[in-house]
């Protein structure tokens, strides 16, 4: 899917450069999206959990979030490691679900 253009609810926004993977469980944690054909240089992150669907005809991934929301998502710098601060603002900027309530919600 490296490449695959990202499509939101209301239009194009970017491409998926590379994911993110939990080294503990081993889970695909974060699509990095570049939007630097829309906007200068831009990386954010987006849930596999917030990917509607994917079209492998088309090379296309869709995803469950607008334009704006993704334009306006904190900023990835990939020199620096996730830390939970941005990914409680990463969560809260898309008010999606965060994973690690259900944790522990499920008592992980």
């Amino acid at each position: 899917m490296t490449g695959y253009h990202i499509h939101a609810t209301d239009g194009d926004i970017g491409h998926v450069e590379d994911f993110l993977v939990d080294d503990v469980s081993w889970a695909i944690r974060y699509m990095v999206v570049d939007t630097i054909n829309w906007w200068p240089g831009k990386k954010v992150l987006v849930a596999p959990e917030w990917i509607e669907r994917v079209d492998w005809d088309k090379s296309m991934v869709h995803v469950h979030l607008g334009c704006e929301k993704i334009r306006t998502s904190p900023e990835y710098d990939p020199a620096r490691p996730i830390e939970r601060a941005y990914e409680t603002r990463l969560y809260g900027h898309y008010a999606q679900p965060r994973y690690w309530d259900e944790w522990h919600d499920k008592g992980i």
